[in-house]
């Protein structure tokens, strides 16, 4: 799947964009020739306009294929309804258009990959993503770090703050927009949290070495797969979660 120049390893040789739009920030990524460019903003409610802007910014002309781009990773929730379906179609789009394959990546694992980018946390620690979902509910799930990769551990839930209870890990970096709640997690669950990263937000760059990890595994979508997931569908989050791990 090279594309004709050299690289030392696998990943130097490998072209992967990368959008994620599923909270307030809008971001768009690419890797070529082992070199990651980003664009990243945050702002509510213009994502649609500003995708399009970013895409254009970071691969001018738009045939993917032709600019060495050989996968397309997307957030595919959980998060804003209006933001996964400005994603996904956006990817769907692109990849019918240019005959790419897509791979989908939880927004809670691609959180937990750039608390661990930021040095929010350390490559050691046990993980709570989660992320506030608008109604008095927050999504969540537990990571651990495998070769700096997040790795689902346990969930992922929706549910009220009261409600999340994971099971017997000794101590959890809690990041995301669902740590707005943590005066509403149960006693139990806040004696174990010993830091707390509340505005942190999820970024397509660090969708790139999760996306890679899959790329090579050869496990993605063709274009017709490309879908968001919507939690309150309990059919589609055990599709999500049925996938297995996340890598």
């Amino acid at each position: 799947m090279g594309m004709g120049h050299h690289g030392s390893v696998e990943s130097d040789m490998t072209g992967i964009l990368a959008i994620e739009t599923a909270t307030d920030a809008c971001s768009v990524a690419v890797l070529l020739d082992g070199q990651i460019r980003e664009r990243y903003a945050v702002a509510p409610r213009r994502h649609s306009q500003l995708l399009f802007t970013m895409l254009e910014d970071l691969l001018p002309g738009g045939n993917l294929a032709d600019l060495g781009i050989q996968a397309i990773a997307y957030g595919c929730g959980p998060g804003s309804f209006t933001g996964l379906r400005i994603a996904a179609s956006a990817v769907q789009g692109l990849a019918y258009s240019c005959n790419l394959p897509a791979i989908a990546l939880s927004t809670l694992t691609v959180l937990a990959q750039s608390a661990r980018r930021r040095g929010d946390v350390g490559a050691g620690d046990t993980v709570l993503s989660t992320i506030d979902a608008r109604i008095n509910e927050v999504y969540s799930a537990v990571y651990i770090y495998e070769d700096n990769l997040a790795v689902l551990r346990e969930g992922p839930w929706a549910c009220a703050p009261t409600d999340l209870s994971p099971a017997e890990f000794e101590t959890l970096c809690a990041v995301g927009s669902g740590c707005h709640f943590l005066h509403d997690f149960p006693l139990g669950l806040r004696a174990k949290i010993r830091s707390c990263t509340p505005d942190l937000l999820p970024a397509a760059r660090d969708m790139i070495p999760l996306a890679l990890a899959r790329f090579e595994c050869g496990d993605f979508q063709s274009p017709r797969q490309v879908q968001p997931v919507y939690v309150r569908d309990e059919i589609s989050w055990k599709k999500l979660n049925e996938q297995g791990r996340y890598r």
